[in-house]
């Protein structure tokens, strides 16, 4: 259970991380709206780099989770 909980944390992870670097890649180079994040919210670009890092948390957070040893019961 626990390894799957680290893989599916990690790949919504890998999809909002994408989603707020490639907002705030376009709008603060190119000045178009990419992706589909601009049609959920309407943000400034610096938003869309916390979510980008709120995104790098999550799969921090999801690696930890598959990596930690399994409980050992005690008999």
């Amino acid at each position: 259970m626990r390894t799957t909980l680290g893989y599916t944390v990690e790949s919504i992870g890998y999809v909002i991380g994408a989603q707020g670097l490639v907002s705030f890649v376009s709008q603060t180079f190119f000045g178009t709206e990419w992706g589909w994040m601009h049609k959920v919210v309407d943000l400034p670009p610096t938003a869309y780099l916390g979510i980008a890092v709120a995104g790098l948390a999550l799969i921090v957070c999801g690696v930890k989770t598959r990596k930690t040893p399994p409980h050992q019961k005690v008999a």
